[in-house]
């Protein structure tokens, strides 16, 4: 295959750009910002603002994602959709309202209002989501979990836009059954919603694994669309996590496609020998801020200059392998040292407060568990390590200058002598 067959993604992407003028190119720029961020863009919804443009460059929208991510963008006047691929099994984050009780419970209240028309009563939509789970094996109960969970998932629903609370409202319930509301349903919204092919998988895992992979051609292209997708959705991309063939491509094509990254989307690549890392200067499009102000944000940062230092060399990937009571000894240190540092309540359980730490550096990136009590650093931990300014107790002595010996000369102000 050949370099200009190679690069016809990139090269699509940058005529787009290139064909419009530097305000409309930048207004593109912003919409495929804001639809990564929010791939179900609606009015009423957070940046709605944008849904006007967003449907005046569609047509340029579409191209850059198909182009470049091999994304399919779907933009009608109420909303836009950004059918995006799936994490894969290696997920760290996720909707927090819900558990994976509560996402169990999604599926299944996506499936039930299908069938029930554009308005349906609470009490039955959830008869009709307990009808849902019986017929996929799914064993679900009338027990207060069961109840918060199905209450998170409707309430994800409506933050959606996918139902409305046209008469009373979706809340948790502690009697037999919920507090009677009247539901009204945006079928064609409920219609965009699924980007997964369920329909071609007969397995959870299948599922998985073919939302990962939604949309990509095979061959060159299908790697090269792997690897942006990847570099666009993740902060950390590490050459050891990546197939044989995505890990030579992006090593060939790092140049490149750290400036299409910064072009088309404003992100900024750091290329390093052991991967990439991605990050947004505005933090619009970083849904997890790191350094942060908490008490396990804090802990997590300064906590990561012993971890890194080992007496053992690191891995061949350069992960650094540590086992979970040096975490717990590192964390336990940092908050006997410097007691009024820290929130009593985040630091009263060290093990909560290392637990807290580590769910924290797997979400970045920057940490992944091996088994039940190894973990393995992230090479790219290494930007975040503090660098102080000065030591402490010392201090700085600064020399003084010598003098500077003017020499005189006249001027047109100055007296003849006589």
């Amino acid at each position: 295959m050949s370099t200009a067959t190679r690069q016809r993604g990139s090269a699509a992407a940058v005529a787009v750009l290139d064909g419009l003028s530097d305000i409309d190119a930048a207004n593109v720029v912003r919409c495929a910002r804001t639809l990564l961020r929010r791939p179900l863009l609606r009015v009423d919804s957070h940046d709605g603002d944008l849904l006007p443009l967003v449907f005046r460059h569609r047509v340029a929208l579409q191209e850059l994602f198909s182009s470049l991510l091999g994304y399919r963008l779907v933009v009608q006047r109420k909303f836009a959709r950004l059918y995006k691929s799936g994490p894969g099994p290696q997920v760290t984050r996720g909707e927090q309202s819900l558990t994976p009780r509560g996402y169990a419970y999604l599926a299944l209240s996506m499936a039930a209002l299908i069938g029930v028309g554009r308005q349906v009563l609470l009490s039955r939509l959830v008869a009709e989501v307990r009808a849902a789970a019986v017929e996929a094996g799914i064993e679900v109960s009338d027990g207060l979990p069961d109840r918060r969970a199905l209450t998170a998932a409707l309430r994800h629903l409506v933050a959606l836009g996918v139902i409305t609370e046209t008469e009373g409202s979706v809340a948790p319930w502690t009697g037999e059954a919920p507090s009677e509301a009247l539901i009204t349903v945006d079928t064609d919204l409920l219609g965009h919603l699924l980007a997964g092919p369920v329909g071609e998988v007969e397995t959870p895992d299948e599922l998985i694994t073919a939302s990962a992979s939604t949309g990509m051609v095979g061959g060159e292209r299908g790697v090269e669309h792997a690897v942006r997708r990847r570099l666009v959705e993740d902060p950390v991309v590490l050459h050891a996590d990546l197939p044989e063939a995505q890990r030579v491509w992006l090593q060939r094509n790092h140049k490149r496609e750290s400036l299409l990254l910064e072009r088309c989307f404003g992100l900024v690549a750091e290329v390093r020998l052991e991967g990439v890392a991605v990050t947004d200067p505005e933090e619009y499009l970083t849904d997890l801020g790191f350094p942060g102000m908490g008490t396990v944000a804090r802990v997590a940062l300064l906590s990561l200059p012993e971890l890194l230092h080992q007496e053992e060399e690191p891995r061949a990937d350069g992960r650094t392998e540590v086992s979970r009571l040096r975490v717990r000894e590192v964390c336990a240190e940092l908050v006997e040292s410097y007691p009024s540092a820290w929130s009593k309540q985040a630091t009263e359980d060290v093990d909560e407060l290392v637990d807290g730490v580590l769910e924290l550096l797997a979400a970045l990136s920057l940490a992944v568990q091996q088994d039940e009590g190894t973990w393995l650093i992230s090479p790219a931990a290494h930007r975040w390590v503090p660098d102080p300014d000065a030591s402490p107790g010392r201090e700085s002595v600064e020399e003084t200058p010598e003098p500077v010996v003017q020499t005189p000369s006249w001027s047109l102000f100055d007296e003849e002598s006589t």
